[in-house]
């Protein structure tokens, strides 16, 4: 597994978007199958592959763009690309959360990449999550995102 920086930068971001892909390539059948709420739809792990595949290569654009200078692509850029990409390819309820989580990290990352920015960053995508849902239920992804912006 590549060894990411101590503070978030673009580069972390695309390896981030990279290794995410990877596991819900790996994963995307088995969440398929457990899929239950709030109908049985089988297709959550498909949705969220889907999503996570636009964010990367929105990211990967980034990076593209910056391929004949010497400079990697600024922290922001990569996170607001991120956040996009997933808004843009966001596939069914799952994909449009996991949208949202990201756009509401990115609103936070792009002023900072830091462990305090992270907590922060964490806590405003569970808020922005949670109020992109008409009836928000307990035991979803939401409260997976609410107990990781409280630990």
């Amino acid at each position: 597994m590549p060894q990411l920086p101590d503070d978030l930068n673009a580069v972390a971001v695309r390896t981030w978007c990279s290794l995410a892909l990877e596991a819900l390539g790996r994963e995307r059948v088995e969440i398929d199958a457990i899929n239950v709420y709030p109908i049985a739809d089988g297709d959550t792990g498909t949705n969220l592959y889907l999503t996570v595949e636009s964010a990367a290569a929105a990211v990967e654009a980034v990076f593209a763009a910056h391929e004949t200078g010497a400079t990697a692509p600024a922290t922001a850029d990569a996170v607001r690309a991120m956040a996009h990409g997933a808004l843009i390819g966001a596939r069914g309820n799952s994909g449009t959360i996991l949208a949202q989580l990201l756009r509401g990290m990115a609103g936070v990352l792009v002023d900072g990449g830091d462990a305090a920015h992270l907590s922060l960053a964490l806590a405003r995508a569970a808020d922005a999550a949670r109020r992109a849902v008409a009836h928000p239920v307990e035991g979803t992804v939401l409260t997976v995102a609410t107990a990781a912006a409280e630990s």
